[in-house]
């Protein structure tokens, strides 16, 4: 049976613009379990990026309780939550969140530096990160020389440099085209499914459920029960879901086939030559 990851319990959360109370959330229980690809859904002002701001700890709760790996977080002091977010956090944002002045390997191995690893060490382990998210071409551009889809791949290899047992995304698409979305969510999915990372993604595009394993709805800031109909099909090699819009394709035999990644398509492609 799956283990619960992360938990919530009459999580709650009002903000006050002064005298007036504004309700975010009203007492939510959610159940994320461990190699979980979860996505949290709803219309504007619904919640969605509160509840995923209070369980990846970068805000406090009104009232309520968060438990991540069997650990109640509430109740560490704000420097022990602070390690907790480095080591065993990441975080995607909308926006990259990417330094300018700074290439692609420096911004991805500054969570690495903040834990006091040398610089041979942080070299080594971005340099593994971008190559995982495909951006091995890529080290020594900075991001005035990246696409935006490369710029999120960049943040998405920082946010992996620490390995991390959970990843907390807040709408990581948002400032991308319809393709270069798609083509993000099939990296998540192939990083759930190869590396066991349990994800939460905050989306407000619905055809996104179709992606992932299982939705949070909500609705004025409580759970809520709605949706339709998804369309997906399946990495040709590893056989993982995938948006059709944002696959890899190859062309062999007069046949059309698709990937979740370029690795794939071409372990595939080599796998087909050796036969």
């Amino acid at each position: 049976m799956q283990r619960v990851i992360v938990k919530s319990r009459n999580l709650k959360k009002i903000y006050k613009m002064g005298t007036v109370e504004v309700p975010a959330l009203g007492g939510v229980d959610v159940d994320i379990y461990e190699g979980e690809y979860v996505a949290i859904m709803g219309p504007s002002g619904s919640g969605k990026s509160t509840l995923l701001h209070l369980l990846a700890l970068l805000d406090t709760p009104t009232s309520g309780t968060i438990i991540i790996g069997g650990t109640d977080v509430l109740d560490m002091p704000e420097s022990e939550k602070s390690s907790f977010r480095l080591n065993r956090l990441g975080y995607i944002f909308q926006e990259y969140n990417v330094l300018p002045e700074l290439t692609a390997l420096e911004n991805t191995y500054l969570p690495a530096m903040m834990q006091g690893k040398s610089k041979a060490e942080c070299i080594e382990l971005g340099r593994e990160a971008l190559d995982l998210v495909g951006m091995g071409a890529r080290y020594d551009h900075l991001p005035s020389e990246l696409s935006g889809g490369e710029q999120q791949r960049v943040s998405i290899a920082r946010a992996l440099i620490n390995k991390p047992r959970i990843l907390f995304a807040d709408e990581p698409t948002a400032n991308l085209d319809s393709r270069t979305s798609k083509t993000i969510l099939n990296l998540f999915r192939k990083l759930n499914k190869e590396l066991g990372l349990t994800i939460a993604m905050v989306t407000h595009e619905t055809e996104d459920k179709s992606i992932v394993d299982r939705v949070i709805n909500l609705k004025d800031g409580l759970l809520s029960e709605i949706y339709e109909e998804p369309k997906v099909s399946n990495c040709e090699y590893c056989g993982c879901k995938i948006y059709e819009e944002g696959a890899i394709v190859r062309v062999a035999d007069g046949k059309t086939y698709q990937f979740c990644s370029d690795i794939c398509a071409d372990n595939y492609t080599r796998n087909r030559i050796g036969r």
